[in-house]
């Protein structure tokens, strides 16, 4: 484990551009290996510009994606009598239905049948047993990467809240108010923050630092704070769980030059 490294391109499509590079790379050789490539995805703004050139590329070259497993992060939770159950997979803003429409449908859109990702590959964390999802990502072999973003506001990462434990794992959270509200930016298909989830499900902070490799991605004038924040770091800190990127086996944050301007900068 090292300190994680800071890369600046020209823009969030450039960021887009190298990861779905990496990425395409990484799950052919897997295939050529005759084994899965496990694909940690969190879901909202910061990814978009990643799966877009991802479903580009596949346009122009189609690939084998029936090895890829997606391991979500998280999802918002609606109370179901005395627990939790996942938020309507129709709506808009839930992580269902980005995983369906943002992700998969994109990848697949010029594979043929045999080539793409599969319903069943695309996992989400159950809220009656949610250490079940550490077992099923450890029986997989582990995450190969994990693709993070952080919260623009108090640094969230997936849900996890300042004062997220470094051993915390796989759990349901109560959401904090900054996280709501950042979501409400990111989602404004919510309307008011009374109406965005109040829990959800997410993986940990252990969860993210286990992956094989990761990249933290920031681009945008939202984002100097957490970048800044990151950058004075050298391990994880509580308090700002983005920071979790230096724990990382192999870890870099990739950002764009918006986002690397001083926080009050113009």
């Amino acid at each position: 484990m090292s300190r994680a490294f800071v890369r600046v391109f020209p823009s969030a499509d450039a960021i887009g551009e190298h990861v779905a590079e990496r990425l395409l790379d990484r799950i052919e050789r897997a295939g050529a290996s005759a084994r899965q490539f496990v694909l940690g995805c969190p879901t909202g703004r910061t990814p978009k510009p990643v799966y877009g050139a991802m479903a580009r590329r596949l346009a122009e070259k189609s690939q084998d994606l029936s090895h890829l497993v997606l391991v979500m992060m998280d999802e918002y939770l609606v109370p179901a009598g005395k627990g939790f159950q996942y938020a309507a997979a129709d709506k808009p803003w839930s992580c269902h239905h980005f995983a369906r429409s943002e992700i998969a449908n994109r990848l697949n859109q010029g594979l043929t049948p045999g080539r793409r990702l599969r319903d069943d590959s695309i996992w989400f964390p159950d809220p009656r047993d949610p250490a079940a999802y550490e077992s099923k990502i450890g029986d997989a072999g582990g995450i190969d990467f994990f693709i993070l973003a952080s919260g623009a506001s108090d640094g969230h990462v997936a849900f996890n809240p300042p004062g997220s434990a470094r051993d915390s794992r796989t759990r349901i959270i109560q959401l904090s108010e900054d996280t709501r509200r950042d979501n409400l930016q990111t989602f404004p298909a919510f309307g008011t923050l009374a109406a965005v989830p109040g829990h959800g499900i997410s993986v940990g902070i252990d969860t993210i630092a286990s992956a094989k490799e990761s990249v933290m991605i920031v681009w945008g004038s939202g984002k100097r704070l957490t970048l800044t924040r990151m950058k004075r770091a050298e391990r994880y800190e509580p308090d700002w769980p983005a920071t979790v990127i230096h724990e990382c086996v192999v870890g870099e944050i990739l950002a764009d030059t918006d986002a690397a301007k001083p926080p009050d900068a113009r």
